[in-house]
């Protein structure tokens, strides 16, 4: 049985370095693909979300150690903890674990539900720190209004825009 619940790529995710926004619209594609995989495909899912995930960090760890990111370490213990649990839940599927789809459906809400923070807060920073270093300036970014049930979008504290009704007082 599959999970009809959909992760899915949004402006929200955009942070101006064209080369980190389109390995996490792969990482965006490669969780969904774990919430629509039938369970008898659902592994074939998680090793290709895994190899993505190793591409895609050690991408990010080379950019943060050769320009000398200063959060580098912070960013990088967030993605080993992921590869980790990534290889527990493979290993789950090893072991052919009663539960092991079970765990890859809850992994892949996990994903979805970590990475927006992520990218918001550490990649973001990586993403300004690099087009800071290649242009001289911070990345201009343009997103579409993000509104829900027609609710008008509020900017908040740092500028972003989210639906009134989501909006925590």
């Amino acid at each position: 049985m599959t999970d009809n619940t959909l992760f899915c790529w949004s402006d929200a995710f955009a942070l101006g370095y064209p080369q980190m926004d389109a390995t996490h619209q792969e990482f965006v594609a490669t969780v969904n693909a774990m919430f629509t995989a039938s369970d008898d495909d659902l592994r074939t899912a998680l090793d290709a979300f895994a190899e993505h995930a190793q591409r895609h960090f050690a991408e990010e760890a080379d950019w943060m150690t050769s320009t000398g990111f200063p959060a580098a370490g912070c960013h990088m213990d967030e993605h080993d903890a992921v590869l980790k649990s990534v290889a527990e839940v493979q290993g789950l599927f090893r072991d052919a674990h009663p539960d092991a789809v079970a765990t890859a459906r809850r992994l892949a809400r996990e994903l979805a539900n970590w990475f927006p923070g992520h990218a918001d807060y550490l990649d973001s920073a990586l993403a300004q720190w690099m087009v800071k270093r290649i242009h001289g300036a911070v990345p201009l970014v343009f997103r579409r209004s993000a509104t829900s049930a027609g609710q008008p979008a509020v900017p908040d504290e740092r500028g972003h825009t989210q639906p009134e009704q989501l909006r925590a007082e």
